[in-house]
């Protein structure tokens, strides 16, 4: 599929719109709650879908399919980046009113990694064939690394970018509003919530790696990969307030996340073989049948805690009465 720059120029400036109403509606770095986190998530979810609506008017079912199955893929996978943030603001113990703020300017740097890996990977795939049994083999031991070592995470402050940056730029360890940067008897500092978006920036390039490998399986249309990419970015703010409370009861999801891994490796290994690239339906029914599998299976194993604590609660309250 090729696009023209223009095409390009209106997509990124959309992108970069879409943004500035986000930042603005959240300038007064408010406590996000859940129903206004459901209300953008619903937002962010329509701009993705209208988009493919877009392209199916414009390029016909079979490349809206293929950003449907990108999207949806990369939708899937950022359930697990949630994970992975709500660890580093508990690590970090991140007042709520500033959680949405690392999370925006995360947004644009994983926006913009994601255009280079997508760019590379893409030119390595379609000027190398045998580059996708390296990717293919990549995305099912990362698979394999989900099912059997997941909740094996390295302390954020173990990082080693945050390491190397806390080396090179004076860092002070505590809070200082909302603010990135500071200054302490006269010196210009990095205060803690820059520590924890590096953080979170130098955790997101590692998914990204994932994250691009998987969809390049599905695609190597620069512009498709970007797209998915860009519109599940833009609600993964949203996401994170939507799940945080509900992360507990995802117990088995990356044994899903796990299998889209290894069937995108895979799909990336055949489609250099005699079997060539499986249908997109075949894929995008695979995708939302793994989805709903392990989150109907999580809920279900957790169903009988739930139970209980709410049944507990009416206690609490009695004893507390008393």
């Amino acid at each position: 599929m090729s696009v023209s720059w223009w095409v390009w120029a209106v997509l990124i400036l959309a992108v970069a719109v879409m943004l500035s109403i986000d930042l603005f509606f959240h300038r007064d770095n408010h406590v996000i709650g859940f129903r206004e986190a459901a209300l953008w998530s619903g937002i962010w979810i329509a701009a993705g879908l209208a988009f493919g609506g877009i392209l199916w008017v414009w390029q016909g079912g079979d490349v809206a399919g293929t950003y449907f199955a990108g999207y949806l893929i990369e939708k899937a996978l950022s359930i697990d980046n949630v994970f992975i943030f709500a660890l580093i603001f508990g690590y970090f113990a991140v007042p709520a009113a500033f959680q949405h703020k690392v999370l925006f300017w995360g947004v644009i740097g994983a926006l913009v990694f994601r255009m280079v890996f997508i760019i590379v990977g893409a030119e390595l795939l379609e000027s190398f064939f045998w580059t996708a049994y390296l990717f293919g083999a990549f995305l099912i031991f990362t698979g394999y690394r989900m099912a059997f070592r997941h909740g094996g995470e390295t302390p954020p402050d173990r990082n080693l970018v945050v390491r190397i940056v806390r080396r090179i730029i004076p860092t002070d360890s505590t809070y200082h509003g909302n603010r990135f940067f500071t200054r302490i008897n006269g010196t210009r500092v990095a205060t803690l919530l820059f520590v924890v978006l590096i953080a979170v920036e130098a955790t997101d390039l590692i998914f990204a790696l994932d994250s691009v490998a998987t969809i390049l399986a599905i695609t190597t249309s620069t512009f498709i990969v970007w797209t998915a990419n860009a519109f599940a970015l833009l609600g993964l703010r949203s996401l994170y307030f939507c799940l945080a409370g509900l992360l507990r009861r995802f117990v088995h999801l990356h044994y899903g996340l796990a299998v889209l891994l290894a069937f995108a490796g895979v799909k990336l290994i055949l489609s250099e073989t005699p079997v060539g690239k499986l249908p997109i339906p075949v894929t995008l029914g695979v995708i939302v049948a793994t989805i709903a599998v392990s989150i109907g299976w999580s809920l279900h194993s957790t169903r009988a805690n739930t139970s209980t604590a709410a049944e507990d609660r009416p206690e609490a309250g009695a004893s507390a009465g008393t």
